[in-house]
């Protein structure tokens, strides 16, 4: 039985997610604070696979993408039925546009922060190192796939967001630990966010 996809935050991230998603025919459904209505005109470019639904919705996924402005993350997490052990991939970073000011976490790595927020699943972080525009488009470059970097505590999710890493032509290079390679791929203060890498083999 297929993966079923969710991404809560309908910014530039999220977007881009799901354009990358939509490009090699993967279903999934977006979500932001305003309701499915409000999603309808930036989504018609995507194509049928991806579609608007409820927070709710975008929730009960197998695998949920979050993607919103870091002092949004607490409400678009709130009130959500239990995540039971299903994956999360946080595509957060911890800075606000449109200054992108970092925020003071008190020594904490921000993938930490949000896997509190989301008490009970399975978090993995990925996605958020990458600029959009690169995110976006084909990750086929320079004779090689353009690299994502993941990390998380849990081996079986990662392994899961890593065939989803593959599925849609990237080349996913795991960095551990959540504390290790969170803080690798963290922006800002990272060593590794907006290095566009290309594996050649």
């Amino acid at each position: 039985m297929a993966m079923t996809i969710g991404i809560i935050g309908a910014g530039s991230i999220g977007l881009a997610a799901a354009k990358t998603l939509a490009r090699t025919g993967i279903a999934a459904i977006i979500a932001n604070s305003r309701g499915p209505d409000s999603l309808i005109e930036a989504i018609r470019p995507l194509g049928p696979t991806i579609k608007a639904g409820t927070r709710e919705e975008a929730a009960s996924a197998d695998i949920v993408f979050i993607a919103v402005n870091w002092s949004k993350l607490p409400a678009a997490v709130a009130d959500l039925p239990p995540w039971s052990g299903r994956i999360v991939i946080d595509a957060n970073n911890p800075v606000e546009a449109p200054l992108f000011k970092p925020i003071d976490l008190q020594g904490r790595v921000s993938s930490q922060v949000v896997a509190d927020l989301v008490s009970g699943a399975r978090l993995v972080k990925a996605f958020n190192h990458l600029r959009v525009e690169i995110l976006a488009n084909d990750p086929r470059s320079d004779g090689g796939r353009r690299v994502l970097f993941y990390s998380g505590d849990d081996n079986t999710a990662k392994a899961e967001v890593a065939a989803l890493i593959d599925r849609i032509g990237f080349a996913g290079i795991d960095l551990g630990s959540l504390e290790v390679g969170g803080k690798l791929a963290q922006f800002p203060g990272g060593p590794l966010p907006n290095q566009n890498l290309v594996r050649i083999g």
